[in-house]
């Protein structure tokens, strides 16, 4: 099949609506994208037209950005575009529709604070020992100056420094496990 693969940059124009169906949960908003040019006549930046997209969202994703993302929020969604189509009263409407397989913040307009939403794995404990962060080894004066006071972590993550990676074994890549994944309703 040849699916549209897009990416769009722009904002949340509404706050997102989540709904639970028999086959999932799905959360929708209406995203606007304006391009802008440089106007050579008055030397400045003026904005070009508007493009208005519907972006849905299943299952995990749904959850996940029905509690991340706000009205007025610039956000980056990669997905494939569609079109849906309807009967109105005025007679056949459509409007362009993006099944969303990732949304995100648009950091360059603004920081952000990730938290992962699935706990660790039961069973697969941390490497211990070898003198590392991931060894949950290291005692408190040993924080590096740069680590951020105030942050409120225990085990593992105590000492962690916001903006490293400490995990850089390959034991801390972990497979695709296909019991994770949620299976997406056929799209109609």
């Amino acid at each position: 099949m040849n699916d549209t693969h897009v990416t769009m940059v722009g904002n949340v124009v509404d706050s997102p609506r989540r709904v639970s169906l028999q086959n999932g949960a799905v959360t929708n908003f209406r995203l606007a994208s304006t391009a802008r040019r440089f106007d050579n006549q008055s030397q400045a930046f003026v904005d070009a037209g508007t493009f208005w997209v519907d972006v849905e969202c299943w299952n995990d994703l749904s959850g996940n950005v029905s509690g991340s993302v706000s009205k007025g929020d610039p956000v980056i969604v990669q997905g494939t575009l569609t079109t849906h189509s309807w009967e109105g009263e005025s007679g056949r409407r459509s409007t362009p529709r993006i099944r969303a397989l990732a949304v995100g913040h648009n950091l360059s307009r603004g920081t952000g604070v990730f938290r992962r939403t699935r706990s660790e794995r039961p069973g697969a404990p941390l490497p211990a020992g070898d003198g590392d962060l991931r060894g949950g080894d290291l005692r408190g004066d040993d924080l590096p100056g740069d680590a951020l006071p105030g942050d409120a972590l225990s085990g593992h993550e105590a000492g962690l420094v916001r903006g490293r990676d400490y995990e850089t074994a390959p034991e801390t890549l972990h497979d695709l496990d296909t019991r994770d994944l949620t299976a997406e309703p056929a799209h109609v």
